[in-house]
Order: structure tokens, then C-alpha cells, then sequence
């Protein structure tokens, strides 16, 4: 199990190559208030001074401090520290059996831990400057040493209350972030560093742990500065875990003094007075406190966690690894042959263009309709819902009709209702349906472009590589719909033209009509026949009926299926029916008085006779019949047409028309020239996959190994 832990190293070497952390690796994050003792905790483990030393804020950017316990007596680098293993060659150029490497200094070597700290300075004031400020910007360090046991930590700045010099306001809220964001990592290991010379109940490393780790089941406390307690008191409570429990337990060390620090005692010879103090204060306690059980402990936990981690990290892995290897064939291999490619990609694009129209597309929408279902829709519900909606008889009133009646008639009064009222009225009607039918068009035409950004964004996501050819493909493709919209207006146009050059009365449909009219009518007049006074002869009446019916259908050879019949019929008692007597004509002018011919009466709003209201009645029931009639042709004949002219037209050509347009040599650089980030994330995909790939195998090895 010992091995699991260098498992981890040779993980966050890998990511590291690519400079990614989308993988939360198992690692122990240090977490105190400023002069808590962070830093000298991590001292002792490694057993050399290498973190820098002041007053205030020191650590301004997380440190991710890597130990590796290497065997002295074998001093070969693997082949992860160095490339030069496979030629056979030694350490060489390291003094001394300890040293550090730097991920950004790349295969630089530090024997000289003086250096190391200046290092960390140098890179601290590098990239958050000289003013106590912090960043999340990390810095990793390696430390290959004897003396430690295998751990990977990290160390942040400490937390603090107040902003001092020239701090930023927002220091608190911009520690305590950065802070959340390692010990958020569930694969991490808190570790809570208190001074014991403090109130273990107001400990801020602890308050902060808890927020994020509920159970405790990854937090470790760490009390330092035991010697440092007043006078008569003792720690054997609190590490006892009788003031605050901790799961994960609670151990107690032994900082170094700042005089200790001046005076350039030895880590070593810190651990041995450690050690002393120890048995003499605490010696029930000694042998679970001290650097060295801490740093047992660590190494113990950090395993079993790895262990607990290494299942779901590998599933992980795999996970992001098929979404990487998505994402890079996405980004398409670059381009050998142009001519080739580009006849491909035209191709493709309007195949897949006519699928989408077709419904057999292979990325199908399912948030809202799309394509060939979308037209479907239009022609079917939104054009045809509304032809139904308008009405046959809309904008026209009774006054309309008897106007358009007796303007028919000329100068003379009219024995029959005019045909040409008719026509007239019916024609107004059926114009009213041109708009809702270009309108059709119109909708049509913006799901064909819509149809366009469709195939690009789902599609062919090629194209993406290629912002010169996408943006000449949705230009020719654009303008090809362009020049099929008038064409399929006009078509849409002369489709109710038609309707309105010729009214058809002998439509078979219309002729039904008319008929059933008829017998209506008839009906009436018999009716009315029943309601005669006595005084009137009915033979009488029914003769002259019957005359007048056989006058009119010797004029009409139509019989009743002719509509001018069965307007006659309705005017055949027209004496009976005559409105109140009109006032006699004025006598001659008076002297002094003069008359205005041009005066002409005005129709206003009256009750209209019996004839009147019959004649209206007869003229709009007519107009509904032969408009329900067009009606039904125009609905029928509207998504015909433009299925011909636009839909159709659009899928024969496509192909030839985008070939024709940009299939040429002149042309081939300047379409299949890519995005300028388009090679550089090819590059950042293909390595993130090979890293995932790599971290894949390492796990895999280990499980082997280990058979967990």
C-alpha cells in the first residue's frame, strides 16, 4: 500500500505537464491562521527550512509540496524525473542525498535548500507582486529525501482578519475563497493547525473545516506551540479530544522558536528536544504526539484515502478521457489533401441540409420542431388555422351588399339580383386570402435559413474548423433561397389571381349550393301562400305562381341548379312586397327657389324591405358557398407550390450550386484556412488525452499491483 501514494505523484506529474487540475488528486491541505505554526509544521516533515520566514502574510500562493522517500543507496532517477534514464546515466551534478525540483524551473535541481526559499519567494513576488497580496496560482515543489515519508501537502496563506499596509479590503474574503477551494476537494485531507496557547472553542481552522467536511471524517488537528502554554496549564484535554472531538484524532508538536530559527538550529535537533519535552509534560501521551508520529499518521491516512479515492478517480479519468477524445475528433486532423476536404465538407453539408428537410437527420432536435416537421407545422396548423379564421363574409356589411346590388343595376330598377353583384363581392372576398398565403412563403423561408445554423451547430460541426468556408456556405446557400423567394411569390400570387380571373357558378360544389337555396326558398314562398287571407283566391295564386315559376324556367334552362332561378323565385310576390309609398315627387320649384340635381341620397343605416333583406340574403349566402370553396383549393394549393418552387428546388440544386460556387483552386487556402485558436486547442485536446490516457494506465498498474 505504500506504493499508492507515489501513484498520486506520478498523477500530478501528469497533469502538471498539461497544466490542468480537472482531476481532484488526493492531497492533505494545511489550514491555520497566521503564526499558528503552518509553516513549521511542514518543516518538520520535510526536516529541512525551506518555506519563507516574517512577520504578517508569508504564503501568498498555494505551495503544493510533493515528498518522495527515495532509498540512498539507489541513486537512478525513474524515468518520471528523468529523461536520460534510458541512456543508462546516474544522478549527477546532486552534492548532496536531499534535493528539490520546481515544476516551472523545469529539470533544474536544488541541493541547496537556502535556494528552494529564495525560489519560492522569487515566484511568490513573481505573479502576486510586492504588496501582501495573494493569488490561486500554485507553486509546486519536490522534495526527494531519505528522510520523509511519501506525502503530497499543501500549504496556504494563512487566515486573517484585518487587511494591513497595503493589503487589499477584501484580504479575508479572498483567503477564505482560496481556502474553499482545496478543502472543497472531497479527496482531500484537512489538516486543522491550532495554537495551543490559544482557545481550542475559537479555532478558525477548525470552523472552516467543518463547514465543508459535515462528518469529519477527513480532518486532522494539529495543536503546535505546546511549550509555549502559560504557566500551570497543560494541553492533556485537548488532546485528550475532551474540549473538541476530531475523528481523525488530534496530535500535538513543537515548533521551533523564532530564536531557534535566528540561531539555525536543526530541524533534527528541534525533533529530538521535541521528543524530550514530550516525555517530561506529556508522557502518557508521548509516543501519540511529535513530528514523527504526525508524520506516520499523515502517511497512514493519505494511503487509506487514496485507496477509498482510486475507484471513482479511474472512472473519472475514463469519463474525461472519451469526452476529450470526442472533443479532438471534433477539431477534426489537419488538412493534407484541400481539394478533397473542401468537396467533402460541400458534400456533406448538403446532404445533411436535406436529411434535416427529410426528418432523417442523425442529430435529431428534440426541444422544439426542426426542419421538414417544422414545414409540416406551417403549412398544416399555422397557415391552414389561418385560412379557417377568416371569415367568409369579413368586412362586408348589409349596405355593402345592397350597394354593390343596386350599383350592378345601372339607371334601370332591376327585375332580377344583378350577377355582377355577385362577382363583385366575391371577388373582394377571395382577395383577402393572397396575404396569409405569401405570408406561408415567408414562414417557409426562414426555416430553410433556420435550417442552415442547424446543420452547422449539430451537424457538421467541421465547419467550425473552417470560419471562411462556413461563412461562404451560408452566403451561397442564403442567396439561393434569395432568389427562389420572388419566384415562389409570384407563383403564390398568380395561384389567387387564378381564383379571381374566372368565378366558376357551374362548380359542382357551388351548383349544391345553390340548389339547396332554391328549395328553400321555395319552401318560403309556400309558406307565405298558406298565410294569404281568405279573400284571396289560392288557385288564383297559385296560378300566378306557378306562371311566374314557368316564365322563369323558360329563361333559365339551369333549372333550379342555376342560381339566377333561384334569385327569380325570390322575387316573384315583389308587388306584394313593396315598402312603404314613397312621397310623391316635389312640384315644380317655387319662384325664388332652385333645385340642385347633383343632390344624390346617401345610404344610411334603415330597416330594410322584405326584397332587400331576401336579395342580401341571397348574395352572401352565395359569396360563403364559392369563398369556402377557393378556400379549400387555395389551402390545397399553396404548400404544393411551395414545395416546387422553394422547398424542393432548394434540395435539388444545393449540391450543384455550392460546388459551382466554391469548389475552386483559387479559392481552397482561403476557405480551408482554420480559426486561429483552432490548432492550438487541437494541440491542448490531444495532450490532455494522452495525459488522461497515461493517468489511465498508471491506475491500472496499480490495481494489478495491488488487486484492490
Amino acid at each position: 500500500m505504500e506504493a499508492l501514494i507515489p501513484v498520486i505523484n506520478k498523477l500530478q506529474d501528469v497533469f502538471n505537464t498539461v497544466g490542468a487540475d480537472i482531476i481532484q488528486l488526493p492531497q492533505i491541505v494545511v489550514v491555520g491562521t497566521q503564526s499558528s505554526g503552518k509553516s513549521s509544521v511542514l518543516e518538520s516533515l520535510v526536516g529541512r527550512d525551506i518555506l519563507p520566514r516574517g512577520t504578517g502574510i508569508v504564503t501568498r500562493r498555494p505551495l503544493i509540496l510533493q515528498l518522495v522517500h527515495i532509498d540512498p543507496e539507489d541513486r537512478r532517477k525513474t524515468s518520471e524525473e528523468n529523461e536520460s534514464k534510458k541512456n543508462g546515466r546516474l544522478y549527477r551534478g546532486i552534492d548532496g542525498e536531499e534535493w528539490g525540483k520546481f515544476l516551472h524551473t523545469k529539470n533544474k535541481i536544488y541541493t541547496d535548500f537556502e535556494e528552494i526559499r529564495q525560489e519560492i519567494e522569487a515566484e511568490t513576488e513573481r505573479i502576486s507582486g510586492n504588496n501582501k497580496g495573494i493569488s490561486d496560482d500554485p507553486i509546486h515543489l519536490k522534495i526527494f529525501s531519505p528522510h520523509v515519508v511519501n506525502l503530497t501537502l499543501v500549504d496556504l496563506p494563512g487566515i486573517t482578519k484585518v487587511p494591513v499596509g497595503d493589503q487589499p479590503k477584501d484580504i479575508e474574503i479572498q483567503i477564505r475563497e482560496l481556502i474553499f477551494k482545496y478543502i472543497s476537494n472531497p479527496n482531500s485531507i484537512i489538516l486543522a493547525v491550532t495554537a495551543a496557547n490559544t482557545d481550542m472553542a475559537t479555532s478558525e481552522a477548525l470552523k472552516v473545516a467543518r463547514e465543508v467536511d459535515i462528518d469529519g471524517r477527513r480532518t486532522l488537528a494539529v495543536v503546535t506551540k505546546l511549550d509555549l502554554m502559560d504557566a500551570g496549564t497543560d494541553a492533556m484535554d485537548v488532546l485528550m479530544g475532551r474540549v473538541i472531538p476530531v475523528k481523525l484524532g488530534i496530535i500535538g508538536i513543537v515548533n521551533r522558536s523564532q530564536l531557534d530559527i535566528n540561531q539555525k538550529k536543526l530541524v533534527a535537533d528541534a525533533i529530538r528536544d521535541e521528543y524530550a519535552f514530550l516525555q517530561k509534560k506529556y508522557p502518557s501521551l508521548a509516543n501519540r504526539n511529535g513530528t514523527k508520529y504526525l508524520a506516520r499518521t499523515l502517511n497512514r491516512l493519505l494511503m487509506h484515502h487514496i485507496r477509498d479515492c482510486l475507484p471513482e478517480l479511474k472512472t473519472r479519468i475514463n469519463v474525461l478521457a472519451a469526452q476529450y477524445q470526442s472533443l479532438l475528433n471534433s477539431y477534426g486532423e489537419p488538412v493534407d489533401d484541400k481539394s478533397a476536404t473542401l468537396l467533402q465538407l460541400i458534400t456533406k453539408f448538403a446532404a445533411e441540409y436535406c436529411r434535416t428537410i427529410e426528418g432523417t437527420a442523425k442529430y435529431i432536435e428534440t426541444a422544439e420542431l426542426c426542419g421538414g416537421a417544422r414545414i409540416c407545422y406551417i403549412f398544416h396548423e399555422t397557415f391552414g388555422r389561418t385560412l379557417e379564421s377568416v371569415d367568409p363574409l369579413g368586412g362586408l356589411t348589409t349596405i355593402d351588399v345592397l350597394t354593390a346590388i343596386r350599383n350592378a343595376t345601372g339607371p334601370r330598377p332591376a327585375l332580377f339580383v344583378p350577377e355582377v353583384s355577385f362577382e363583385l363581392l366575391v371577388k373582394r372576398q377571395v382577395k383577402r386570402l393572397e396575404e396569409p398565403s405569401l405570408r406561408c412563403v415567408e414562414l417557409v423561408h426562414e426555416e430553410m435559413q433556420r435550417i442552415i445554423q442547424h446543420c452547422s451547430n449539430y451537424s457538421t460541426q467541421e465547419l467550425l474548423r473552417f470560419p471562411k468556408l462556413h461563412d461562404a456556405i451560408v452566403e451561397v446557400v442564403t442567396s439561393l433561397l434569395r432568389k427562389r423567394l420572388p419566384v415562389t411569390n409570384e407563383m403564390v400570387h398568380n395561384l389567387v389571381a387564378i381564383e379571381l380571373a374566372y368565378i366558376n357558378t357551374k362548380h359542382p360544389d357551388f351548383a349544391d349550393a345553390c340548389g339547396l337555396m332554391n328549395n328553400n326558398i321555395e319552401e318560403q314562398r309556400r309558406n307565405r301562400m298558406r298565410d294569404l287571407p281568405a279573400a284571396v283566391p289560392r288557385d288564383k295564386a297559385a296560378a300566378s305562381g306557378s306562371q311566374s315559376s314557368g316564365s322563369v324556367s323558360e329563361q333559365n334552362d339551369g333549372g333550379m341548379g342555376n342560381w339566377r332561378g333561384m334569385l327569380k323565385r325570390g322575387e316573384d310576390s315583389a308587388a306584394g312586397d313593396r315598402a312603404v309609398q314613397q312621397p310623391p315627387y316635389p312640384s315644380s320649384p317655387q319662384k325664388g327657389h332652385a333645385v340642385n340635381l347633383l343632390d344624390v341620397p346617401v345610404p344610411v343605416s334603415r330597416k330594410l324591405s322584405a326584397r332587400e333583406q331576401r336579395d342580401c340574403e341571397v348574395i352572401e349566402r352565395l359569396i360563403k358557398s364559392y369563398f369556402l370553396i377557393v378556400r379549400k383549393n387555395i389551402q390545397d394549393s399553396v404548400p404544393k407550390a411551395v414545395m416546387h418552387f422553394l422547398v424542393n428546388h432548394v434540395k435539388d440544386s444545393l449540391q450543384s450550386e455550392l460546388v459551382g460556387q466554391l469548389y475552386k483552386s483559387a479559392l481552397l487556402n482561403d476557405l480551408l484556412t482554420e480559426s486561429e485558436d483552432m490548432a492550438q486547442r487541437r494541440t491542448e485536446a490531444a495532450d490532455m488525452l494522452k495525459a488522461l490516457q497515461k493517468a489511465s494506465q498508471v491506475i491500472a498498474e496499480i490495481r494489478e499491483t495491488h488487486m484492490w
